[in-house]
This record gives structure tokens, C-alpha cells and sequence, in this order.
């Protein structure tokens, strides 16, 4: 039969057209003119010829003795080249190389060009099917560019790159691919290969009677999710080869994660973003598994498969959710110390902490199995000789268990602590060592980091249960037994208290205020949707939240914290001295005498020695002055048109009350006379935001007489107040004898210093002061928190081994 009239070969590269009859001639005389025309064909059984090699442009052989050392071995020499031909149609791979061997040999005598390209043809059809002689050759013809060419030199590349795990995961997805597909078809329909799923199992020698073991129905759906995880609707043998050889980098398709039995259906062809809250805290535990189903399966079509370097690549590319998670445990360790315990549910937490421990444990690696429950065992044993101290009754020689035997100093802040934790502690080390030493070091990230996650959770059991009380952990525990039957009646009384509240509020309010408040939170919404498609910079925005949920919290989170460590370094970058310096100190010292003696600028220079002193004087209110007001709802209102301003003032804010002749307050009478002078008829003065100035003078001597340095306004001193203390400020009245707290910073020694008022209370006052006598200005002690968090992060991660001063 005509070789041009054959069927084309199923998949792989097309082999070229046959050469011209004046290139035949040129032909080793050793072979007939008809063993020159034939060419390779792709793997598999035999379906007919394919077509005939083409004369391709290949750079002349450098050497004679590099290609002696290609020529076929001595073994196959006897065999009859036609029959070897046969063979490398038939897609036999030791038949195709000795074919490829044969026509580099001919290469060194005549026509290398022609003969060299019909060499890595049949070389690159024997390297497909995974023939480790095959690459070798190749890399030598790629790196001699023999028969290399523009059209295979990307395939060769691909070929000759590939390491031993990904040929070994090519040659079994051959034999599976001809499996799935009996009739040898160049291109199978998706929903053909899936028909043909059961015949994988064939491989053993047929079906067995009786039920298909549980671990072969495992392979069979990962079979099924590995060939529809395509969006194709047919795939040719390159297609499934290709998405075999994702298994060797590690990469498992989203689709492929097998679920429980019950929700296999519900859940096929599912991503991690898409699976339900429940199933996303064991979204790589459920891939470990489908992992480890097609490893079986590759096993059973090629023994020689590395599953330990498959198990490394896997671990690697999911790596991420490990960081993640250790990253969140960060922030929470950072925070817990900082928010208060009465906000807490710790009971109930340190009950979650422990079912994660557990869990995360239990969707560990069995490879390292030996180390892994060691560690743990002793996690837990340190955790809990740590808690002994703490119990309510007195068993000392129980509780000398858990005690500090005595402690070193390491350093300046760190102190060393001798007890048994301590000593389990470093055994607990020497296993993280162990763990990470296994496989060359590739344990570090194949089981330790995991493991690092049934380490955090144990850690937060202990800290959390420092917290927590026995009746809590009693009422937590059955509490969650009784949550699971509890919670289709508490999802549907949360449910009608939602509709209740939501009509009371609906019904305490009025319509149009809901409707105006619905329209303009809407409008971002609505110009985010109309500048979807007309401005890249929205693209962008769009591009960085297409990651998933946990990076965007996390990037958000990392970004707030950053800037609340600028602000904290700002605020409180001078130290606070609480001083014991009175007023007629500083006066003598700042004041008008040290200004007449020199000049105000040295004194100045003088008194900038004083700065960061907190001090609390006693002085006369003379009066207090507004010189700020912020309004940030009026300024937004005043952007509208007149109208719709005085509209909107009126529906949030509040009306001018009528002058009635009697029983009115002084405040509404106030209002009702600047109603005829005012512009609009409403008013929206309830979100002002005062900045306030007041101006203390010394006090008088004790016997109440008046001299004329007691008169002297130089020395007033001017405090600034937020609107925090409007309440208070109000209230005073001239001549109001007041104890107030400032710290010295700013224009010291000049005329009417200007302070910050941190506290304030009125001596003389016929009316206790609102809503306490002694009003102080809400500040925290950011130096401190961020001491206590620290401290407390690194006693999380080294005590009782080591502890934080």
C-alpha cells in the first residue's frame, strides 16, 4: 500500500512529507529504496503509516566519532531493519530509538540533513513515551543542532527538560490514554473517554466479580474529574499528557478534590473559592487525599514513579494557605493581649482551639508520622504542666510539675526558665529539626510547616485556656453538643427576630429618610459600576481583588497596622515625665522676671530644657473661646443645590423651635431668636465638632489679696481642648478656681504658652462637673500595649522555654 494513503498517525508531531526520488538515490545502498521512504509514526498500536520525512536544513556533524557512538547496539543489529521499522510504527519506544540511532548513523555517510531530521522524529516519538535513551540522544542532537529545526526545536526543548518524574507520569498517561481510548481515534470526545473510565481498571487482568473495592472507586471518580477538568470537548494524547504532567509539578486541577461520598455530586468540578464555609478549614486535606488516590492510580501503569519527589512538588505548590494562616496567627497574637477579656468568649474559643488541634493533626502526612506524634505528645504535655499553677486546688507536689525550678538572664530582656516544660520544650525543638531534616531538608516544607499549623492551634489552646474558666469550658462544650441540634430552630428565631427588628425600625422611622439614606450609599455602588469600563485605574483596583479573600485581608490588615505603628511612633515620640514643677516655678523661671533679666529668646532656650513634663496646676478660669468647628455633613450638604440642601438639613437634622412666651427652655429660646435671622429653617449643629481654647491665670496668694504679678495676663497660659470637654467647658464660669493636667511642649518661655489639656476638674463649683468631677482625656499608653504585645508574642512561641521581660 502507498504510505501517503495510510492513516495518519493519532497524535504527537506530523511526520513530514516523503523525500524526492533524487534524494532516494542518495540513500545507503544497504537499505532498499522503500526502508528509506518510511518514517515515524506516534505511540500506540499500529494504525497505519504515516507520512514521510522531509528534507530539512540541519547544520553538518562536527565529528565522525560522535555519531559511531549513536549508531544501534549490537543486539539490534542482528534483528532485520525492516522488522525494526515494523516495531517503530507499531509505536514500540526501544524500536522507535534504535530507528532514530540507525538514521544518525546514516547521517555521518550521506544526506545528514534529510537523515539527521528523520533521526528526532523517531527520537522525539520514543522520548514521548518516556525512553530515558531517547532524551539523551536528543540533548546531544539539540545541543550539536542536528535536525533541529523551527518547527520541533520547542518540542525537543520541552522533552529534553523534562525530569525523571514527569517522563515516568508520561509513560503511565500513555497507557491510560489508550485505555480510554480502545479504538486508537487521533481526537476522543470528553464524554467517549468518560464512558471508557471503567476500562482503566481492566489493568490487572479484567474485572474481578463482586463490589469494586473502595480505594478503585476513589481512582475512578479522580479519573473521571481528571478528564473533564478540561474545557475541551475532545482531547487528544499531547492534551491528557499534559494534564498528567501537572500531578509531577504538584499542581492537583480544582475540579479533581474529591468530597465526601454525599456531596460528590453537589460539589463536582468545584474550586476552592467556591466550596462551602465547612469544607474550606480541610481544602488541602481533601487534596492530599485525591492526591494520594492519583498517585495509586499512576503507580498501578508505571512502579518506577517517584512518589517522593511528587509528594515534595505537591507540598511546595501549596505552600500558601500554610502562610496565610501562620500570618492571621501573627496578627491574632499581636492582638489578643490588647483587647479585653470581657469581649471575649475564651471558654468557648479555647473548646474551638482544641477541636483544630486535632484536626489539623489528623490531615498530617503519615510519612512522618514517627515525629509528628512525638511532638505533639510532648506539645501537649508541656501545655499542660505549664497549666498546673494555675488550678483552683492545692496539690503542690502535682503543681512543682509544672513550676519554674529557677531562672537565668539572657541578655537584657530575656530570661532562660528551668523546669520540665522547659526540658520538653527543647526536646519539642530537636523534633522540629528532625522534621525538617527528613528528604534532604525537602521536610521543612513537606512537614514541618504543616505541622507548624497543629503547633499554632495547640499553642492558642494553652494561652486561651489561661483565660477561661472550668464553668465555661463546661457550658462551651455542651454547649456545641448542643448547637448542632439546636441550629435549624436558632437559624429560623434568628431569622424572625431579624424581620421584627427590621419592621420595628422600618416603622420608627420614616419612609423617606430610609429611601434618601438606600439612594445615597448606593452611589458609590453605582459610579464603581459605571467607571467599570471607562477608567483603568478601576481596572487595576479590580485586577488586585481577583486574589482570593485571605490576601486581600491580609494586605489590608499588614497596611493598618503599619500605619498605626507610624502614628504610635509619632504621638508618642517624647517620653512623658510626670514632673513635680508648680506654676510660680515656671513662672520664675519662663516668666516676665527671667525675660527682663535677659531677653525672651533665652529664656526660651532655657525652658525647651522642660519639655515632656506632665504637670497638674491650679489656676483661675478667665474664659474659654471656640476656635475650630468641623462639620463634615454640612460641608457635604452645602455642595448641593439650595433646595435639596435645606431639604436634606430638615430630614437629618433639626428645626428651628417656635418662640412660645412661657415654659420653654433656655436653649430652645435662644434658637427661636436667631430663627428669623438664620438662612435655612433647619439646622444640623448636632454633628459639630468644637476645638476649644481656654486662658488660666495664676491663682491668688491664700490670703486673697490681689497684686499686680497675680494681674499680670503675660502669664496666663492657654489650653487647648478637644470636644470631648464641651460638656465641662460650658459649664465654667469666670473666676472658676480649676485643677487641670497638660504636659510642657511647644513655645516654653514665650508669652501665652499654648498646652494641651489632658484633664480638668472645677474646685469651687457650685454643680459637680458631667459627667465626672475629674474629666480626663481618653488617651492610651501606645508604648505599653505595644510592650505587652510583644511580650506576650514571644512568650506565645517560647515559653516556658524562654520568657520576655
Amino acid at each position: 500500500m502507498d504510505p501517503s494513503a495510510r492513516t495518519p498517525s493519532p497524535s504527537g508531531p506530523q511526520p513530514p512529507p516523503p523525500p524526492q526520488p533524487q534524494a532516494r538515490a542518495r540513500l545507503n545502498a544497504t537499505s532498499s529504496v522503500e526502508q528509506k521512504s518510511e518514517v515515524p509514526r506516534a505511540p500506540g498500536p499500529d494504525v497505519g503509516d504515516a507520512a514521510a520525512p522531509a528534507t530539512r536544513p540541519a547544520p553538518r556533524a562536527d565529528s565522525q566519532e560522535r555519531v559511531d557512538r549513536t549508531g544501534p547496539m549490537k543486539a539490534d543489529m542482528e534483528i532485520p531493519f525492516e522488522e525494526l521499522l515494523e516495531k517503530a510504527k507499531a509505536g514500540n519506544p526501544k524500536a522507535q530509538t534504535e530507528v532514530g540511532k540507525h538514521y544518525l548513523q546514516l547521517a555521518s555517510d550521506m544526506d545528514e540533513e534529510l537523515n539527521s531530521c528523520t533521526a528526532v522524529d523517531w527520537l522525539t516519538l520514543a522520548a514521548k513515551q518516556g525512553r530515558r535513551e531517547a532524551v539523551r540522544l536528543l540533548r546531544r542532537c539539540l545541543a550539536d543542532r542536528r535536525g533541529i529545526t523551527s518547527e520541533n526545536e520547542q518540542e525537543v526543548r520541552q522533552l529534553c527538560s523534562e525530569t525523571e518524574l514527569e517522563r515516568a507520569v508520561r509513560k503511565a498517561a500513555l497507557v491510560m490514554y489508550w485505555k480510554l481510548n480502545p479504538r486508537k481515534k487521533k481526537q476522543v470526545a470528553v464524554h467517549e473517554l468518560l464512558e471508557n473510565v471503567g476500562q482503566v481498571n481492566e489493568h490487572d487482568g479484567g474485572t474481578q466479580p463482586g463490589p469494586v473495592p473502595k480505594s478503585l472507586q476513589k481512582q475512578r471518580r479522580v479519573l473521571e474529574r481528571l478528564v473533564s477538568s478540561e474545557s475541551k470537548n475532545y482531547i487528544a494524547q499531547d492534551d491528557f499528557v499534559e494534564i498528567a504532567k501537572k500531578y509531577a509539578k504538584g499542581i492537583i486541577p480544582a475540579n479533581v478534590v474529591l468530597e465526601d461520598d454525599d456531596d460528590d455530586d453537589e460539589l463536582a468540578g468545584k474550586g476552592p473559592e467556591d466550596l462551602p464555609l465547612r469544607l474550606k478549614v480541610f481544602q488541602d486535606c481533601k487534596a492530599w487525599e485525591s492526591f494520594h488516590t492519583l498517585t495509586g492510580l499512576l503507580l498501578r501503569f508505571e512502579p518506577d514513579l517517584d512518589v517522593e519527589q511528587a509528594e515534595g512538588n505537591f507540598s511546595w505548590n501549596h505552600l500558601e494557605p500554610y502562610v496565610h494562616f501562620l500570618l492571621s496567627v501573627v496578627f491574632v497574637i499581636f492582638s489578643f493581649p490588647v483587647a479585653s477579656k470581657d469581649w471575649i468568649p475564651c471558654s468557648e474559643l479555647a473548646v474551638v482551639s482544641v477541636f483544630f488541634t486535632v484536626t489539623s493533626y489528623m490531615s498530617l502526612s503519615t510519612s512522618a508520622e514517627p515525629y509528628t506524634r512525638r511532638a505533639l505528645v510532648t506539645e501537649v504535655a508541656a501545655g499542660l504542666l505549664s497549666l498546673l499553677p494555675t488550678l483552683p486546688f492545692d496539690w503542690r507536689p502535682l503543681k512543682l510539675l509544672g513550676q519554674t525550678f529557677f531562672t537565668m538572664p539572657v541578655g537584657h530582656f530575656v530570661i532562660l526558665n528551668v523546669s520540665v516544660p522547659c526540658l520538653l520544650y527543647l526536646y519539642l525543638f530537636f523534633l522540629f529539626f528532625r522534621m525538617a531534616q527528613l528528604r534532604n531538608f525537602k521536610g521543612t516544607y513537606c512537614y514541618l510547616v504543616p505541622y507548624l499549623v497543629c503547633f499554632m492551634w495547640c499553642e492558642l489552646s494553652v494561652v486561651i485556656l489561661l483565660e477561661s474558666t472550668g464553668l465555661g469550658l463546661i457550658r462551651a462544650s455542651i454547649g456545641y453538643f448542643l448547637f448542632l441540634f439546636a441550629l435549624p430552630i436558632l437559624v429560623a428565631g434568628l431569622a424572625l427576630m431579624g424581620v421584627v427588628q427590621f419592621a420595628r425600625w422600618f416603622v420608627s422611622l420614616e419612609l423617606t429618610k430610609i429611601a434618601v439614606t438606600v439612594v445615597v450609599c448606593s452611589v458609590p455602588l453605582l459610579f464603581r459600576w459605571w467607571t467599570k469600563a471607562n477608567f483603568s485605574v478601576v481596572g487595576m483596583v479590580k485586577s488586585l481583588t481577583r486574589s482570593s479573600i485571605v490576601k486581600l485581608i491580609l494586605v489590608w490588615i499588614t497596611a493598618i497596622v503599619l500605619f498605626c505603628w507610624f502614628y504610635v511612633y509619632r504621638s508618642e515620640g517624647m517620653k512623658v515625665y510626670n514632673s513635680t514643677l508648680t506654676w510660680p516655678q515656671y513662672s520664675f523661671l519662663c516668666g516676665p522676671r527671667a525675660w527682663k533679666e535677659t531677653n525672651m529668646a533665652r529664656t526660651q532656650i532655657l525652658c525647651s530644657h522642660l519639655e515632656g513634663h506632665r504637670v497638674t496646676w491650679t489656676g483661675r478660669f478667665k474664659y474659654v473661646r471656640v476656635t475650630d468647628i468641623d462639620n463634615s455633613a454640612e460641608a457635604a450638604i452645602n455642595m448641593l443645590p439650595f433646595f435639596i440642601g435645606d431639604w436634606m438639613r430638615c430630614l437629618y437634622g433639626e428645626a428651628y423651635p417656635a418662640c412660645s412666651p412661657a415654659g420653654a427652655s433656655t436653649a430652645e429660646q435662644e434658637l427661636c431668636r436667631l430663627k428669623l435671622l438664620a438662612k435655612h429653617p433647619c439646622h444640623i449643629k448636632r454633628f459639630d465638632r468644637y476645638k476649644f481654647e481656654i486662658t488660666v491665670g495664676m491663682p491668688f496668694s491664700a490670703n486673697g489679696a490681689r497684686g499686680p504679678e497675680e494681674d499680670d495676663v503675660t502669664k496666663d497660659i492657654v489650653l487647648r481642648a478637644s470636644s470631648e470637654f464641651k460638656d465641662v467647658l460650658l459649664s465654667l464660669r469666670q473666676g472658676s478656681l480649676i485643677e487641670f493636667s497638660t504636659v510642657l511642649e511647644g513655645r516654653l518661655g514665650s508669652k501665652w504658652p499654648v498646652f494641651e489639656l489632658k484633664a480638668i476638674s472645677c474646685l469651687n463649683c457650685m454643680a459637680q462637673l458631667s459627667p465626672a468631677r475629674r474629666h480626663v482625656k481618653a488617651e492610651h499608653d501606645w508604648r505599653s500595649t505595644v510592650h505587652g504585645a510583644v511580650k506576650f508574642a514571644f512568650d506565645f512561641f517560647f515559653f516556658p522555654f524562654l520568657s520576655a521581660t
